[in-house]
């Protein structure tokens, strides 16, 4: 038997734009996803009875659906001539926190599943798979800097994204477990055919720290406020990030609690996270660096 390895990373969404609520009362979204150095690790014994195990600090947090059992069911039902495994999941990312962690956890199991089954891999529609499972799990089994469109199905993946170092922060505090549906019935997105057709500025505009940061500020998350009015601390971790030495820019990623902050580098992202560690030692504060 093989065991083999994959980083779930954490998904950070730079920016995102709600364009409408369609019949269906599904959102269409255009967002620009990157990827932390930090995520869940995930160890797949290709051949061995077929599981799931959790641990980790944030292992217990999970509740209901585990997305990774889910995508194993997925894998024997359409494609039962794969090796599957045994699957351990180290959660190390906060559960349902903004960061796409249930999604990464998926999109790594593809991966490693694809890995184990070489001979096989190029006749699995992984993406079509990794879209049967969530919106988020296609851009996460790519794992790489995308522009994001639709639902989540539609991404075009970037090339050419600078790096930026980051603080995550998440302050721990309990989170509905409907949040995403109560964060988008807050916002009340007009329906989609009210807006008109969205123009992301052009990837070559990107390409630069200079360039990538004035979009990021320019575009936002349109579900802040929203998030905001349904888990208040969100504005508390916000303030005290905008507070730290260096910070150049505070944004939520996702539907929240968890927000980042933009610093010039690394060692300044490693400063500012141990002096918000020595102030606020309830919240989980993660120095990382985006767009790998």
């Amino acid at each position: 038997m093989t065991t083999i390895s994959e980083l779930a990373r954490a998904k950070v969404n730079l920016t995102l734009r709600v364009l409408g609520r369609r019949a269906d009362g599904y959102h269409e979204i255009e967002s620009l996803i990157v990827f932390a150095d930090v995520g869940d690790e995930l160890l797949l014994e290709a051949g061995a009875p077929v599981g799931v195990c959790v641990g980790g600090p944030f292992g217990a947090s999970i509740t209901g659906e585990n997305l990774v059992a889910t995508a194993l069911a997925r894998l024997a039902d359409v494609a039962p001539r794969l090796t599957l495994g045994a699957v351990t999941l180290n959660k190390r990312l906060p559960v349902a926190a903004g960061l796409g962690g249930g999604s990464a956890d998926a999109g790594a199991l593809l991966r490693a599943v694809a890995r184990a089954n070489p001979a096989r891999a190029d006749s699995i529609d992984w993406s079509g798979i990794a879209a049967s499972l969530g919106a988020d799990v296609p851009v996460c089994l790519a794992s790489a800097p995308a522009l994001v469109r639709g639902m989540g199905e539609q991404v075009t993946v970037l090339s050419r994204l600078p790096r930026l170092a980051v603080v995550l922060v998440n302050p721990l505090v309990p989170v509905p477990p409907d949040k995403t549906a109560r964060v988008f019935a807050e916002l009340a997105a007009p329906p989609l055919r009210e807006r008109g057709t969205p123009s992301l500025v052009s990837p070559t505009q990107m390409e630069t720290t200079e360039g990538l940061l004035a979009f990021l500020l320019g575009e936002g998350n349109d579900l802040t406020a929203a998030a905001a009015a349904i888990m208040p601390a969100i504005a508390d971790v916000q303030a005290g990030m905008a507070s730290l030495p260096g910070c150049m820019a505070v944004c939520l990623s996702g539907a929240g609690p968890t927000c980042f902050g933009v610093f010039p580098g690394p060692q300044e992202a490693d400063a500012a996270a141990a002096l918000l560690r020595q102030s606020q030692p309830g919240w989980w504060v993660q120095p990382a660096l985006l767009g790998l």
